[in-house]
């Protein structure tokens, strides 16, 4: 087990410097000049001299292969550069970023699999049933609906007819979190159940519950005990997607919510063309979904008897 993450982590190790590499000279080889940015985002004039100067100062005069193995020592030590914007350290602004996203993330995720994975497994031993056609044409809306639109007709009720939830931002305190969660939740909750769905009744289409249920195995024990659990790789495997995805920032309904994370920082980022920011943001995103990964090809390697067989006899 050791020896199989550390040779998956040596074989990430290429793809997280290929995409440095990538963000870091697709910023600098942009129309706009850094130096011009900063200027025109501090409201400032400078002279060529002083320009030249902040150039040298900022090591921009140097060829571009030093220039990115600099950046690079210091992306390791935590010094991802200054913002063009505010001035501060990137590292500091993405950290104070980061928390918000998190705890959107876990809520996101939290509803997702409370309504999906039942309402997915009701769908499949009711096939072809009145409530099997209600699950799936609810979900069949609520997947269709884009998240932009769902989160505005959650304002109008919950917020502006109703008056009980906080229209944007997070001085509401936990009631802040209800309406973004809820766009993000749902949406997700209606792709998922469909797949839970699917994958349900594949398994139960298996000739090991047929077995079962001539020898008398109650169908409860059967559908908790064996059809889920062998359906459980898709799930994971869905949980997984999702959680990238949304440790990512999700610039849409953190925007529409003004609510103070990651995606939201990338959309400002990329609005200023605040390059350390959106550099910083591609490295996290790559991390993010390379650590995803590695957690999934693990928690399969815990799932699937037949994975850990396959690695036994290699």
């Amino acid at each position: 087990m050791r020896n199989y993450i550390l040779h998956r982590l040596l074989q990430l190790i290429p793809i997280l410097l290929g995409i440095t590499l990538l963000s870091f000279v697709l910023m600098h080889t942009a129309s706009a000049d850094a130096i011009d940015v900063m200027e025109s985002n501090t409201g400032t004039v400078m002279s060529e001299e002083e320009k030249a100067q902040l150039r040298k100062e900022l090591g921009l005069d140097r060829p571009l292969p030093e220039q990115y193995v600099s950046w690079l020592a210091g992306v390791l030590t935590g010094d991802m550069g200054e913002s063009f914007v505010s001035g501060k350290p990137v590292f500091e602004t993405f950290v104070s970023k980061l928390p918000a996203t998190i705890c959107l993330t876990v809520t996101s995720l939290l509803l997702t699999v409370l309504v999906s994975i039942p309402l997915g497994i009701l769908s499949a031993v009711r096939q072809n049933r009145v409530t099997d056609y209600v699950i799936r044409f609810f979900s069949f809306i609520g997947n269709s609906l884009p998240n932009f639109f769902v989160s505005l007709l959650l304002i109008y009720f919950f917020s502006l007819k109703l008056g009980l939830l906080p229209v944007m931002g997070s001085a509401g305190g936990w009631r802040s979190i209800i309406l973004p969660t809820m766009t993000l939740g749902l949406a997700m909750a209606s792709k998922y159940t469909r797949q839970v769905r699917a994958a349900v009744l594949e398994e139960l289409g298996k000739d090991y519950v047929v077995g079962a249920r001539a020898r008398g195995v109650r169908e409860s024990r059967i559908l908790f005990f064996s059809v889920l659990k062998a359906s459980m790789l898709t799930i994971v495997t869905l949980l997984a997607m999702s959680a990238g995805s949304l440790l990512g920032g999700t610039a849409i309904v953190e925007s529409i919510f003004m609510w103070d994370g990651v995606g939201k920082m990338a959309v400002d980022a990329i609005e200023m063309r605040d390059f350390p920011v959106i550099q910083a943001y591609v490295i996290w995103m790559a991390v993010i979904y390379v650590a995803v990964n590695l957690a999934t090809d693990l928690l399969y390697h815990y799932l699937d008897p037949r994975i850990r067989l396959g690695q036994e006899e290699r």
